[in-house]
């Protein structure tokens, strides 16, 4: 009965890692695909400023704004899809295992430092219980 439970709140936590973790990515295409919609709309209205309205007609600037925008773009979805494999959930889980275990190991350390520095005079230790008569 007791070991079901354990296993019951192990599976919901593991579930709601996998779900906050499926809902991080949608949120990540979603913005990405949302920059790409933006990076055409203001591609095209650039273009229109520059060769329509004749802003600055005499240089066309509208492709070097266009071309860093792209740049930006293409560090965005390396971002998402490249970037998101190699320090994905699997990598975040080890580097917090990794300093779990460091902090660990400096607090025995301490732990040992301390015991070495201030040994327990012998009246302090703890005796076991005496039974009165």
């Amino acid at each position: 009965m007791f070991s079901k439970n354990k296993n019951t709140s192990k599976l919901d936590i593991e579930q709601h890692e996998l779900l906050e973790n499926a809902q991080k990515r949608v949120r990540q295409k979603k913005r990405l695909y949302t920059h790409f919609v933006i990076f055409l709309v203001g591609s095209v209205f650039l273009v229109l400023i520059n060769k329509i309205l004749k802003y600055g007609q005499e240089y066309n600037w509208f492709v070097w704004a266009i071309t860093f925008w792209g740049f930006l773009f293409v560090l965005h979805v390396f971002n998402v899809f490249i970037t998101n494999k190699f320090m994905g959930q699997d990598w975040e889980r080890s580097q917090r295992e990794k300093l779990v275990e460091k902090q660990k190991q400096r607090i025995s350390k301490l732990q040992k430092e301390i015991e070495e520095e201030l040994p327990l005079p012998e009246a302090l230790e703890i005796e076991p219980k005496k039974k009165l008569l």
